[in-house]
């Protein structure tokens, strides 16, 4: 049933923003610090998990894609209510850390597109 995909995507939330806290706390930023990114790594892997398993039944993976593919307007979402200038003024910890990000996910697709046989 759809629902249990909604219901998936809602653990997996709880546990990725309980994350990003402590994530957060950790980095000694007042904010959740990748909580929706971990979220949705979290249902991929749930996902992945269940299809080895033979767990997935259709209308669960029905909830699941579902959510996969509002992914993006729901990032967008909250990335609105950001406040991008506290979080730059918060110091260099903030700045080199989305420096290290930002470089560390290009060199991630660079990698990706070598070894899947990524568009030439």
């Amino acid at each position: 049933m759809a629902i249990y995909g909604t219901a998936l995507l809602a653990l997996c939330t709880l546990l990725g923003v309980a994350l990003g806290e402590g994530l957060g706390r950790l980095l000694h930023v007042k904010a959740n610090v990748g909580g929706v990114g971990i979220a949705m790594l979290l249902l991929i892997l749930a996902k992945i998990w269940l299809m080895r398993r033979g767990k997935l039944t259709p209308g669960m993976r029905l909830g699941v894609e579902f959510w996969a593919m509002m992914y993006i307007p729901i990032v967008v979402a909250m990335a609105s209510q950001q406040n991008v200038l506290a979080a730059v003024e918060g110091g260099p910890m903030v700045l080199l850390t989305g420096a290290l990000v930002v470089a560390t996910c290009f060199g991630l697709v660079g990698l990706l597109g070598r070894t899947t046989g990524g568009a030439r």
